[in-house]
Protein backbone atom coordinates (compact mmCIF):
# COMPACT_ATOMS: atom_id res chain seq x y z
CA UNK A 1 0.00 0.00 0.00
CA UNK A 2 1.28 3.40 -0.96
CA UNK A 3 2.65 6.22 1.19
CA UNK A 4 -0.08 8.13 3.05
CA UNK A 5 -1.41 11.45 1.92
CA UNK A 6 -2.84 13.68 4.62
CA UNK A 7 -6.60 14.12 4.68
CA UNK A 8 -7.45 11.14 2.42
CA UNK A 9 -10.14 8.89 3.84
CA UNK A 10 -11.81 5.64 2.85
CA UNK A 11 -15.24 5.98 1.35
CA UNK A 12 -18.11 4.23 3.13
CA UNK A 13 -18.09 1.53 0.45
CA UNK A 14 -14.35 0.98 0.77
CA UNK A 15 -14.62 0.73 4.55
CA UNK A 16 -17.27 -1.96 4.20
CA UNK A 17 -15.12 -3.77 1.60
CA UNK A 18 -12.14 -3.66 3.94
CA UNK A 19 -14.14 -4.95 6.89
CA UNK A 20 -15.64 -7.75 4.82
CA UNK A 21 -12.22 -8.83 3.55
CA UNK A 22 -10.59 -8.57 6.98
CA UNK A 23 -13.30 -10.72 8.60
CA UNK A 24 -12.91 -13.49 6.01
CA UNK A 25 -11.21 -16.75 6.94
CA UNK A 26 -7.38 -16.81 6.99
CA UNK A 27 -7.10 -13.07 6.21
CA UNK A 28 -4.81 -11.38 8.72
CA UNK A 29 -3.04 -8.02 8.40
CA UNK A 30 -0.21 -9.30 6.17
CA UNK A 31 -2.54 -11.30 3.92
CA UNK A 32 -4.92 -8.35 3.69
CA UNK A 33 -2.14 -6.02 2.54
CA UNK A 34 -0.87 -8.48 -0.05
CA UNK A 35 -4.36 -9.11 -1.40
CA UNK A 36 -5.07 -5.41 -1.84
CA UNK A 37 -1.63 -4.84 -3.37
CA UNK A 38 -2.05 -7.76 -5.73
CA UNK A 39 -5.61 -7.09 -6.92
CA UNK A 40 -5.83 -3.33 -6.49
CA UNK A 41 -8.82 -3.27 -4.16
CA UNK A 42 -10.58 -5.21 -1.43
CA UNK A 43 -13.53 -5.69 -3.82
CA UNK A 44 -11.38 -7.51 -6.37
CA UNK A 45 -9.64 -9.51 -3.64
CA UNK A 46 -12.95 -10.79 -2.25
CA UNK A 47 -13.82 -12.20 -5.67
CA UNK A 48 -10.47 -13.99 -6.00
CA UNK A 49 -10.14 -15.55 -2.52
CA UNK A 50 -11.88 -18.89 -3.33
CA UNK A 51 -9.69 -19.48 -6.40
CA UNK A 52 -6.50 -18.56 -4.54
CA UNK A 53 -7.32 -20.82 -1.60
CA UNK A 54 -8.07 -23.72 -3.95
CA UNK A 55 -4.72 -23.25 -5.71
CA UNK A 56 -3.02 -23.22 -2.33
CA UNK A 57 -4.40 -26.66 -1.51
CA UNK A 58 -7.37 -25.84 0.73
CA UNK A 59 -9.31 -29.01 1.49
CA UNK A 60 -12.64 -27.17 1.80
CA UNK A 61 -14.27 -23.98 0.60
CA UNK A 62 -12.92 -20.95 2.46
CA UNK A 63 -15.46 -18.94 4.47
CA UNK A 64 -15.82 -15.38 3.19
CA UNK A 65 -17.58 -12.84 5.37
CA UNK A 66 -20.81 -11.69 3.74
CA UNK A 67 -21.74 -8.12 2.97
CA UNK A 68 -24.51 -8.46 5.53
CA UNK A 69 -21.95 -9.54 8.16
CA UNK A 70 -19.87 -6.42 7.50
CA UNK A 71 -22.89 -4.12 7.52
CA UNK A 72 -24.10 -5.68 10.76
CA UNK A 73 -20.75 -5.14 12.49
CA UNK A 74 -20.52 -1.60 11.18
CA UNK A 75 -23.95 -0.92 12.68
CA UNK A 76 -22.88 -2.54 15.98
CA UNK A 77 -19.94 -0.17 16.11
CA UNK A 78 -22.16 2.84 15.39
CA UNK A 79 -24.61 1.90 18.15
CA UNK A 80 -21.70 1.35 20.53
CA UNK A 81 -20.33 4.81 19.78
CA UNK A 82 -17.24 3.39 18.05
CA UNK A 83 -15.81 3.65 14.54
CA UNK A 84 -13.45 1.74 12.28
CA UNK A 85 -10.30 3.69 11.46
CA UNK A 86 -8.13 2.59 8.53
CA UNK A 87 -4.34 2.53 8.59
CA UNK A 88 -3.12 5.80 7.10
CA UNK A 89 -6.19 7.80 8.06
CA UNK A 90 -5.60 10.79 10.29
CA UNK A 91 -7.14 9.22 13.41
CA UNK A 92 -5.03 6.05 13.17
CA UNK A 93 -2.29 5.96 15.87
CA UNK A 94 0.83 7.22 14.07
CA UNK A 95 3.40 4.77 15.47
CA UNK A 96 1.19 1.80 14.57
CA UNK A 97 1.74 2.66 10.92
CA UNK A 98 5.41 1.74 11.41
CA UNK A 99 4.55 -1.79 12.55
CA UNK A 100 5.59 -4.61 10.25
CA UNK A 101 1.96 -5.67 9.82
CA UNK A 102 -0.33 -2.93 11.16
CA UNK A 103 -4.00 -3.79 11.61
CA UNK A 104 -5.76 -2.52 8.45
CA UNK A 105 -8.74 -1.45 10.54
CA UNK A 106 -8.91 -0.52 14.21
CA UNK A 107 -12.18 -0.35 16.12
CA UNK A 108 -11.86 2.77 18.25
CA UNK A 109 -14.02 4.45 20.88
CA UNK A 110 -13.19 7.64 22.74
CA UNK A 111 -11.09 10.68 21.93
CA UNK A 112 -8.82 9.85 18.95
CA UNK A 113 -6.58 12.84 19.71
CA UNK A 114 -5.28 11.01 22.78
CA UNK A 115 -3.87 8.25 20.56
CA UNK A 116 -2.13 10.86 18.38
CA UNK A 117 0.11 12.13 21.18
CA UNK A 118 3.53 10.62 22.00
CA UNK A 119 2.70 7.39 23.80
CA UNK A 120 4.48 5.18 26.33
CA UNK A 121 3.24 1.67 27.08
CA UNK A 122 3.24 0.20 30.57
CA UNK A 123 2.65 -3.45 31.46
CA UNK A 124 3.30 -5.82 34.33
CA UNK A 125 2.07 -8.51 36.67
CA UNK A 126 -1.62 -9.17 37.18
CA UNK A 127 -0.96 -10.25 40.77
CA UNK A 128 1.12 -7.15 41.40
CA UNK A 129 2.39 -6.12 44.80
CA UNK A 130 1.17 -2.99 46.54
CA UNK A 131 4.57 -1.42 45.85
CA UNK A 132 4.37 -2.33 42.15
CA UNK A 133 0.88 -0.88 41.80
CA UNK A 134 1.96 2.31 43.57
CA UNK A 135 5.00 2.63 41.30
CA UNK A 136 2.98 2.05 38.12
CA UNK A 137 0.29 4.51 39.07
CA UNK A 138 2.78 7.22 40.07
CA UNK A 139 4.96 6.70 37.00
CA UNK A 140 1.90 6.82 34.70
CA UNK A 141 0.67 9.99 36.41
CA UNK A 142 4.06 11.68 36.15
CA UNK A 143 4.51 10.73 32.48
CA UNK A 144 0.98 11.90 31.74
CA UNK A 145 1.69 15.25 33.36
CA UNK A 146 4.77 15.50 31.14
CA UNK A 147 2.56 15.26 28.05
CA UNK A 148 2.64 11.55 27.25
CA UNK A 149 -0.29 9.22 26.64
CA UNK A 150 -0.08 5.93 28.55
CA UNK A 151 -1.11 2.70 26.82
CA UNK A 152 -1.79 -0.66 28.44
CA UNK A 153 -3.95 -3.76 28.11
CA UNK A 154 -6.68 -3.31 30.77
CA UNK A 155 -5.52 -6.38 32.72
CA UNK A 156 -5.74 -6.42 36.49
CA UNK A 157 -2.72 -5.33 38.49
CA UNK A 158 -0.10 -3.14 36.78
CA UNK A 159 -2.19 -2.49 33.65
CA UNK A 160 -5.11 -1.19 35.70
CA UNK A 161 -2.80 0.93 37.84
CA UNK A 162 -1.23 2.49 34.72
CA UNK A 163 -4.67 3.35 33.33
CA UNK A 164 -5.84 4.83 36.62
CA UNK A 165 -2.68 6.90 36.97
CA UNK A 166 -3.14 8.42 33.51
CA UNK A 167 -6.92 8.68 33.32
CA UNK A 168 -6.82 12.44 33.85
CA UNK A 169 -4.05 13.07 31.31
CA UNK A 170 -4.80 10.51 28.60
CA UNK A 171 -4.77 6.71 28.42
CA UNK A 172 -5.28 4.06 25.72
CA UNK A 173 -6.61 0.57 26.48
CA UNK A 174 -6.02 -2.17 23.90
CA UNK A 175 -8.40 -5.14 24.11
CA UNK A 176 -7.96 -8.82 23.25
CA UNK A 177 -11.66 -9.17 22.41
CA UNK A 178 -14.21 -6.97 20.70
CA UNK A 179 -14.80 -3.49 22.07
CA UNK A 180 -18.05 -4.77 23.55
CA UNK A 181 -16.26 -7.65 25.33
CA UNK A 182 -13.75 -6.07 27.76
CA UNK A 183 -11.79 -8.38 30.05
CA UNK A 184 -11.54 -8.95 32.99
CA UNK A 185 -15.07 -8.17 34.29
CA UNK A 186 -13.65 -6.58 37.44
CA UNK A 187 -12.31 -3.75 35.27
CA UNK A 188 -15.66 -2.98 33.62
CA UNK A 189 -16.02 0.30 35.48
CA UNK A 190 -12.46 1.33 34.59
CA UNK A 191 -13.15 0.39 30.98
CA UNK A 192 -16.17 2.67 30.94
CA UNK A 193 -14.11 5.55 32.31
CA UNK A 194 -11.39 5.02 29.69
CA UNK A 195 -13.94 4.87 26.88
CA UNK A 196 -15.44 8.13 28.16
CA UNK A 197 -12.26 10.06 28.94
CA UNK A 198 -9.52 8.23 27.03
CA UNK A 199 -9.67 5.84 24.08
CA UNK A 200 -10.11 2.07 23.68
CA UNK A 201 -8.98 0.11 20.62
CA UNK A 202 -9.26 -3.42 19.24
CA UNK A 203 -8.63 -5.26 15.99
CA UNK A 204 -11.06 -8.06 16.90
CA UNK A 205 -14.71 -8.27 15.75
CA UNK A 206 -17.56 -6.96 17.84
CA UNK A 207 -19.01 -9.76 19.95
CA UNK A 208 -15.64 -11.56 20.10
CA UNK A 209 -14.94 -13.00 23.57
CA UNK A 210 -11.16 -13.07 24.12
CA UNK A 211 -9.36 -16.43 24.25
CA UNK A 212 -5.87 -17.12 25.56
CA UNK A 213 -4.42 -17.00 22.03
CA UNK A 214 -5.81 -13.48 21.48
CA UNK A 215 -3.81 -11.78 24.23
CA UNK A 216 -0.48 -11.77 22.33
CA UNK A 217 -2.30 -9.87 19.56
CA UNK A 218 -3.46 -7.40 22.19
CA UNK A 219 0.12 -7.15 23.48
CA UNK A 220 1.26 -6.35 19.95
CA UNK A 221 -1.09 -3.37 19.83
CA UNK A 222 0.19 -2.12 23.20
CA UNK A 223 3.80 -2.36 22.02
CA UNK A 224 3.12 -0.96 18.56
CA UNK A 225 1.37 2.22 19.64
CA UNK A 226 4.24 3.46 21.82
CA UNK A 227 7.78 4.83 21.55
CA UNK A 228 8.79 2.62 24.47
CA UNK A 229 7.41 0.02 26.83
CA UNK A 230 7.92 -0.03 30.61
CA UNK A 231 7.71 -3.31 32.55
CA UNK A 232 7.02 -2.66 36.23
CA UNK A 233 6.65 -6.18 37.64
CA UNK A 234 6.70 -9.44 35.70
CA UNK A 235 7.52 -13.05 36.43
CA UNK A 236 10.09 -14.86 34.28
CA UNK A 237 7.32 -16.50 32.23
CA UNK A 238 4.64 -13.89 31.67
CA UNK A 239 2.70 -12.06 28.99
CA UNK A 240 4.53 -8.87 29.92
CA UNK A 241 7.75 -10.38 28.60
CA UNK A 242 5.95 -11.18 25.33
CA UNK A 243 5.05 -7.49 25.12
CA UNK A 244 8.68 -6.56 25.82
CA UNK A 245 9.93 -8.95 23.13
CA UNK A 246 7.44 -7.55 20.61
CA UNK A 247 8.46 -4.00 21.48
CA UNK A 248 12.12 -4.86 20.96
CA UNK A 249 11.39 -6.51 17.60
CA UNK A 250 9.58 -3.34 16.50
CA UNK A 251 12.55 -1.19 17.44
CA UNK A 252 10.82 0.35 20.45
CA UNK A 253 12.71 1.10 23.65
CA UNK A 254 12.28 -1.40 26.48
CA UNK A 255 12.39 -0.18 30.09
CA UNK A 256 12.12 -2.09 33.35
CA UNK A 257 11.66 -1.18 37.00
CA UNK A 258 14.02 -3.27 39.19
CA UNK A 259 12.58 -5.38 41.98
CA UNK A 260 13.65 -7.53 44.86
CA UNK A 261 15.48 -10.71 43.82
CA UNK A 262 13.40 -12.49 46.47
CA UNK A 263 10.10 -11.58 44.77
CA UNK A 264 9.25 -13.88 41.83
CA UNK A 265 7.07 -11.08 40.43
CA UNK A 266 10.25 -9.12 39.75
CA UNK A 267 12.16 -11.97 38.09
CA UNK A 268 11.14 -11.08 34.54
CA UNK A 269 11.79 -7.36 34.93
CA UNK A 270 15.20 -8.01 36.47
CA UNK A 271 16.02 -10.42 33.64
CA UNK A 272 15.15 -7.70 31.12
CA UNK A 273 17.59 -5.37 32.84
CA UNK A 274 20.33 -7.99 32.56
CA UNK A 275 19.55 -8.25 28.84
CA UNK A 276 19.93 -4.52 28.28
CA UNK A 277 16.59 -2.94 29.15
CA UNK A 278 16.79 0.64 30.43
CA UNK A 279 16.54 0.88 34.21
CA UNK A 280 13.67 3.02 35.52
CA UNK A 281 13.18 4.38 39.02
CA UNK A 282 11.54 7.69 38.08
CA UNK A 283 9.87 9.52 35.22
CA UNK A 284 13.05 11.22 33.96
CA UNK A 285 14.62 7.83 33.21
CA UNK A 286 11.94 7.32 30.56
CA UNK A 287 11.55 10.89 29.31
CA UNK A 288 15.28 11.39 28.73
CA UNK A 289 15.33 8.42 26.37
CA UNK A 290 12.07 9.20 24.56
CA UNK A 291 12.52 12.91 23.91
CA UNK A 292 15.30 12.48 21.31
CA UNK A 293 13.00 10.15 19.35
CA UNK A 294 10.16 12.63 19.00
CA UNK A 295 11.84 14.49 16.14
CA UNK A 296 13.04 11.33 14.39
CA UNK A 297 11.32 10.88 11.02
CA UNK A 298 9.52 7.56 10.56
CA UNK A 299 11.44 4.85 8.75
CA UNK A 300 8.37 3.48 7.01
CA UNK A 301 4.62 3.85 7.18
CA UNK A 302 1.68 1.86 5.91
CA UNK A 303 -1.29 3.51 4.23
CA UNK A 304 -4.69 2.51 3.00
CA UNK A 305 -4.60 3.76 -0.58
CA UNK A 306 -5.64 1.02 -2.98
CA UNK A 307 -2.91 0.74 -5.65
CA UNK A 308 -2.94 -0.50 -9.20
CA UNK A 309 -3.01 -4.32 -9.33
CA UNK A 310 0.38 -6.01 -9.51
CA UNK A 311 0.77 -7.53 -12.99
CA UNK A 312 4.54 -7.62 -13.36
CA UNK A 313 4.81 -11.38 -13.79
CA UNK A 314 2.74 -14.24 -15.26
CA UNK A 315 0.73 -16.40 -12.84
CA UNK A 316 2.80 -19.19 -11.28
CA UNK A 317 2.56 -22.69 -12.70
CA UNK A 318 1.94 -25.88 -10.72
CA UNK A 319 5.61 -26.83 -10.95
CA UNK A 320 6.57 -23.42 -9.57
CA UNK A 321 4.11 -23.88 -6.70
CA UNK A 322 5.67 -27.26 -5.96
CA UNK A 323 9.12 -25.67 -6.09
CA UNK A 324 8.17 -23.19 -3.36
CA UNK A 325 6.44 -25.78 -1.16
CA UNK A 326 9.38 -28.17 -1.45
CA UNK A 327 11.78 -25.39 -0.47
CA UNK A 328 9.84 -24.72 2.73
CA UNK A 329 9.23 -26.60 5.95
CA UNK A 330 8.19 -26.02 9.56
CA UNK A 331 11.31 -23.90 10.18
CA UNK A 332 10.84 -20.19 9.36
CA UNK A 333 12.65 -18.97 6.25
CA UNK A 334 13.02 -15.41 4.98
CA UNK A 335 10.91 -14.61 1.92
CA UNK A 336 13.94 -13.02 0.27
CA UNK A 337 15.85 -16.29 0.72
CA UNK A 338 12.98 -18.19 -0.92
CA UNK A 339 13.11 -15.84 -3.89
CA UNK A 340 16.89 -16.24 -4.25
CA UNK A 341 16.76 -20.02 -3.79
CA UNK A 342 13.98 -20.66 -6.30
CA UNK A 343 14.92 -18.00 -8.84
CA UNK A 344 11.24 -17.15 -9.34
CA UNK A 345 9.94 -13.64 -9.87
CA UNK A 346 9.14 -11.98 -6.51
CA UNK A 347 5.53 -11.41 -7.61
CA UNK A 348 5.15 -15.14 -8.35
CA UNK A 349 6.57 -16.10 -4.95
CA UNK A 350 4.27 -13.65 -3.19
CA UNK A 351 1.28 -15.05 -5.09
CA UNK A 352 2.13 -18.62 -4.08
CA UNK A 353 2.60 -17.61 -0.44
CA UNK A 354 -0.74 -15.80 -0.57
CA UNK A 355 -2.41 -18.94 -1.90
CA UNK A 356 -0.86 -21.07 0.85
CA UNK A 357 -1.88 -18.50 3.45
CA UNK A 358 -5.53 -18.46 2.37
CA UNK A 359 -5.51 -22.27 2.32
CA UNK A 360 -4.39 -22.28 5.96
CA UNK A 361 -1.05 -23.88 5.14
CA UNK A 362 1.26 -20.94 5.92
CA UNK A 363 2.51 -19.40 9.14
CA UNK A 364 3.95 -15.88 9.16
CA UNK A 365 6.73 -14.82 11.53
CA UNK A 366 8.40 -11.56 12.41
CA UNK A 367 11.04 -10.19 10.07
CA UNK A 368 9.26 -11.28 6.85
CA UNK A 369 9.77 -14.99 7.53
CA UNK A 370 7.32 -17.77 6.71
CA UNK A 371 6.95 -21.48 7.33
CA UNK A 372 4.58 -24.29 6.42
CA UNK A 373 1.99 -25.31 8.98
CA UNK A 374 3.10 -28.68 10.40
CA UNK A 375 0.90 -31.58 9.32
CA UNK A 376 0.32 -34.85 11.10
CA UNK A 377 2.22 -37.74 9.60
Amino acid sequence: MNAPRGGVRLSDRQRLDWLQLLRSENVGPATFRQLVNHFGSATNALEMIPELAQRGGANRRIVIATREDAEREMEQARRFGARFVAVGEQEYPPLMRRMDQPPPLLAMKGDPAIAQRPTIAMVGARNASVTGIKMAQRLASDLGSAGFTIASGLARGIDAAAHKGSLETGTVAALAGGLDKPYPPENDRLYGEIAERGVVISEMPFGWTPRARDFPRRNRLVAGIAFGLVVVEAAKRSGSLISARLAGEMGRLVFAVPGSPFDPRAGGANALLKDGAILVTEMDDVVSQILPLLDTPPVRTESFEEPEPLTSAPPPSESERDHIVNAMGPTPVLIDDLIRHTGLHPAQVMTILLELDLAGRLERHSGSAVSLVPTDI
